[in-house]
């Protein structure tokens, strides 16, 4: 990811929470749910057979402001939240329920280089950040989000990929050609930050070009399900072995 985008997401961390809410209405909140439970977190006694009072480890990858983060906590996950924009992670840190702090670990990193071992997490979620990765190195993102995962770990993609269908595209081009930007920017005082969230949205992958490189990378059992209308979609995936 180029230096000129983590800037851009430092510089939009204190509002960013609130254009969200904003824009999405809250509806936003409720993919997110979605996109936990598609995970199916199990305990880690019901994974190994005795007890284990850890529970499950999961990655928030371009974790943002932790979101994402917080629901995995009370869904009993261990959390390694990773982010490019130091910024970010900051504001996220805040939201921390107090107790929870212990159950989450934060780090700088960029999706293409995880520094972190090898079949570490049980699950991975990705909110609405992959398309930020440069198109080039999308392929090495996805095989780290492989290698970190545990074999028959599962992943989950929130993401505003480009439509194909006339009236989503059409509902998409009038959202953020006009509400996103002016939205964005007036909340934020950074209106050509969301210019480029406009551009990131109209040049990403289809959904269905985004599952085919998750085949390349490797993962199996790839589905996927268009939200609210197609303005967003979950795709979900598991990372070879273990059973289903």
């Amino acid at each position: 990811m180029s230096a000129a985008v983590q800037q851009m997401f430092d510089r939009i961390a204190p509002t960013y929470d609130t254009v969200n809410r904003t824009l999405s209405a809250g509806i936003d909140q409720r993919w997110r749910r979605l996109a936990i439970a598609s995970l199916r977190l199990t305990s880690g006694a019901e994974r190994h057979g005795g007890l284990d009072p850890v529970g499950p480890v999961c990655i928030d990858l371009c974790a943002g402001t932790l979101d994402l983060t917080r629901m995995l906590v009370a869904a009993g996950a261990r959390v390694q939240a990773v982010d490019f924009s130091c910024e970010m992670l900051q504001k996220g840190r805040l939201k921390l329920l107090p107790g929870t702090e212990d159950r989450v670990s934060i780090l700088a990193a960029d999706a293409t280089a995880l520094p972190l071992q090898g079949g570490l997490a049980d699950g991975l979620v990705c909110g609405f950040g992959i398309r930020n990765v440069d198109r080039d190195r999308l392929g090495l993102a996805l095989s780290e989000a492989r290698r970190v995962l545990r074999p028959g770990g599962r992943l989950a993609v929130l993401e505003f990929f480009r439509p194909q269908r006339r009236l989503t595209r059409a509902a998409h081009w009038l959202y953020n050609r006009h509400v996103l930007p002016t939205v964005g920017g007036l909340i934020s005082g950074d209106r050509d930050a969301y210019t480029y969230l406009v551009r990131s949205i109209e040049g990403f992958l289809s959904v269905e070009e985004f599952s085919a490189r998750l085949s390349e990378a490797g993962f199996v059992g790839i589905e996927h399900r268009d939200l609210t209308l197609g303005i967003a979609s979950l795709v979900t995936a598991q990372a070879p072995g273990g059973g289903t």
